[in-house]
């Protein structure tokens, strides 16, 4: 019988979900990177979603991520090289582009993508998810978000 932790006992995930955001974006843009990058996640990896939210009078709530979502930051250099190591990795990731901040809607997101090859994406944002260990070298150089 598995029991549910209490709130003081710490939880120790073999997983980790982080976000990595470029360092010279201002306060709104890495609010709105970090929003739809974890949304990416969320749609495609179910096993990193709780059970929904329930308030003592009865009212339902939205499930979300089962675990922390640590955010970080870097350089531009540094998301290039931790993009390129999610991508050797295989891990389940999602890209936020500079692109992005000009168009209106998810058609015309998913076009400013697919219209710059790989290697030349203006990255601002990365999200990925995976075990502890291969998320920790993903992010190497990257310095947790203040």
């Amino acid at each position: 019988m598995t029991t549910e932790p209490t709130a003081a006992e710490t939880v120790r995930f073999d997983t980790k979900i982080a976000v990595l955001l470029r360092d010279d974006l201002e306060p709104w843009q890495r609010l709105n990177v970090t929003a739809f990058l974890v949304s990416g996640l969320g749609s495609q990896l179910p096993e990193v979603i709780g059970e929904p939210y329930e308030d003592a009078d009865g009212t339902p709530y939205l499930p979300m991520f089962r675990q922390p979502v640590l955010v970080f930051e870097g350089s531009k250099e540094v998301l290039t090289a931790a993009h390129a190591r999610a991508l050797s990795r295989t891990l389940p990731r999602a890209v936020f582009t500079a692109d992005l901040f000009a168009t209106g809607h998810d058609e015309a997101n998913r076009a400013a993508v697919r219209a710059v090859p790989r290697d030349q994406l203006d990255l601002v944002g990365l999200s990925v998810h995976g075990p502890r260990n291969a998320v920790d070298k993903v992010l190497k150089g990257a310095r947790m978000h203040p």
